[in-house]
């Protein structure tokens, strides 16, 4: 059996997410709270497998309350929630929450959800998971996938340089030379010389 607690200010959608929850023979329905600060002393108690969490509840939001339970639980948290916004969205990954969910799914998918949170595979909604791969594209260092010889050339382009120059510089041929400025601008995912000297003043990346 899978314990389970449902923390959800909303008494009715707190109450049909339990009725149904209660049919699936492989699901034990622990506890349910209506405020975050109520629902993370609950899951001390009653040390649940999973955890149904709304976010924005009164008493404690459901990301203070991920952050309290993830203190000493080893529960996996599951946000159900409305919202999908960058400010709800990561604040609530990086407390600690293992799926995000919308309310808009249907209780079959919740219920799965709640298995394979269990069984450690978890849940991100499709809107979500888009925001996910977006933010680590724009934190993702490019750079850092450069070989050191290429850095160099990328540094040499952030300083106005042109082919013959880099190559004088560096001591390598203007064929080498022009292999690393292809291979920089593809790894930098960049159109031309232009933008990769920006790229590089932006990151810090010139010659002092």
């Amino acid at each position: 059996m899978i314990r389970v607690v449902v923390i959800d200010d909303h008494d009715v959608v707190r109450k049909g997410v339990i009725a149904y929850l209660s049919t699936e023979e492989d699901l034990d329905i622990v506890g349910e709270a209506s405020s975050g600060y109520e629902g993370a002393a609950l899951v001390k108690d009653k040390k649940p497998d999973v955890v149904l969490m709304d976010l924005i509840m009164e008493n404690g939001t459901g990301i203070e309350a991920t952050e309290e339970i993830m203190k000493t639980e080893t529960c996996k948290i599951i946000i159900l929630t409305s919202y999908y916004d960058d400010e709800k969205v990561f604040p609530a990954l990086e407390a600690g929450a293992f799926s995000y969910m919308l309310k808009t799914s249907s209780a079959d998918e919740i219920a799965d959800a709640i298995r394979k949170a269990a069984l450690g595979q978890n849940v991100i909604e499709p809107k979500v998971a888009t925001k996910m791969m977006t933010r680590f594209r724009q934190d993702r260092k490019l750079h850092e996938e450069l070989t050191k010889r290429e850095l160099e050339v990328l540094k040499c382009v952030g300083e106005g340089m042109t082919n013959q120059e880099i190559s004088d510089a560096l001591y390598i041929g203007i064929k080498t030379v022009k292999t690393h400025v292809s291979n920089i601008l593809s790894k930098l995912e960049v159109q031309d010389r232009t933008q990769a000297a920006v790229y590089a003043h932006r990151n810090g990346l010139l010659k002092e």
